[in-house]
This record gives structure tokens, C-alpha cells and sequence, in this order.
């Protein structure tokens, strides 16, 4: 399914993302100050499918292709004021999904090793609010990630990461204790990758 919607999504803005092909690619946070400033640009950015592009995306992000769901974040949050410069951002990503549709996740078999890392950037948002995220393998290959705004306002790196590592260690007992259930005996986990206080 998630195939066909991103073949779909490609063919669809295509036209709209042409330009060189992205094997890799970063963004920077788009500010709500890049929203349109003219009513030229207002009125060209109601005739852009920015929105819908950003919900394609973001269906392929959740199923398909963890490694952009940063970007897809940032472009999100200005969707209902989206300018130039979060409509290029859009195409950015398009563009390196279109170039990175042959990449593949490989999980290996063997024993279950579980390996979790959190980050997160100290206040990087408008609203002084900090971002954190995390990514779980499962021998080597991405099973869980998230990313998002850290709900308190925070004082320091240090209090900004240890809410990072409190949201992945939640998300690393459900883990442990569902592959257990599954029967699957003892899970090796790499708490020292998660946490980097």
C-alpha cells in the first residue's frame, strides 16, 4: 500500500519537484516568520497542494521511511500558513523519497538485539520548547521512532535530554516486555546508546 501511495504522491507532484535527485538531504526548521509576507505569494501558495503532499508524506513516514519524520515535523507545523520556503521544503523531501524508493530495512536473524537511541535539540523551536526524538532496532533494522516537541519548557541541554531518555526508556520496557511475550527469551538492550547523559 505504501508503495503504491508513494508512486502515486511521486507522479502526482512531479512536476512540481523536478531538479537534481537527493540521496541524502537535511532541512532546517522552517519559522512561522517564512510565512507568506505578500499577497502575491499568499495568493500563489493557495493554488500549492501543500497540505495534501504534507499528509502523503507523512503516511509514508509512519509506515515506510523513519528517517524522515524530522524533516516532515518541521514542514508540518506551518501548514496552515505554509510560504515558499516550506513548499520547497516539501519538494526536498519528495525529492529524496523519490531517489531513496529502492532503499530497504534488513532484519537479521539470530539473537534478538534491541538497541535504542535519544536525542534531542535543546529549545530549537519558536516557542523556546525543545524537540526530542528516538530510533529502536531490532537486529539492525528500525522497528520504532519517534519525534516530537517536548511538552515542558526546559532550562538546560542537560534537563532537555534526560526528558528524551525518560520518553525512549517508556517505549524500551513496552518493547522488552512484548518480545518476551512473544516468547522470544531474553532481549539484549543497549541502554548506553539510549541514554546520552
Amino acid at each position: 500500500m505504501a508503495a503504491v501511495l508513494s508512486a502515486s504522491l511521486y507522479m502526482t507532484l512531479d512536476a512540481l519537484s523536478r531538479g537534481p535527485r537527493l540521496r541524502t538531504f537535511q532541512t532546517s526548521p522552517q519559522r512561522l516568520k517564512q510565512s507568506p509576507k505578500t499577497d502575491k505569494e499568499l495568493k500563489w501558495m493557495l493554488d500549492i497542494p501543500c497540505a495534501s503532499a504534507v499528509g502523503s508524506i507523512q503516511y509514508v513516514a509512519q509506515c515506510t521511511k523513519p528517517d524522515i519524520t524530522y524533516a516532515l515535523r518541521v514542514t508540518s507545523i506551518c501548514q496552515a500558513c505554509a510560504g515558499e520556503a516550506h513548499w520547497t521544503a516539501v519538494k526536498t523531501i519528495i525529492k529524496y523519497l523519490s531517489m531513496t524508493k529502492d532503499v530497504l530495512l534488513v532484519y537479521d536473524g539470530g539473537e534478538l538485539i534491541l538497541e535504542g537511541f535519544s536525542n534531542d535539540s535543546f529549545q530549537s523551536d519558536d516557542d523556546a520548547e525543545s524537540q526530542s526524538g528516538f530510533v529502536f532496532k531490532l537486529n539492525g533494522g528500525v522497528v520504532a521512532w519517534k519525534s516530537s516537541k517536548q511538552d515542558t519548557t526546559v532550562d538546560s541541554t542537560t534537563e532537555a535530554e534526560y526528558i528524551a531518555a525518560s520518553d525512549a526508556t517508556k517505549d524500551t520496557v513496552w518493547m522488552k516486555n512484548y518480545i518476551q511475550e512473544l516468547g522470544f527469551g531474553g532481549v539484549y538492550l543497549d541502554l548506553f546508546r539510549a541514554f546520552g547523559v
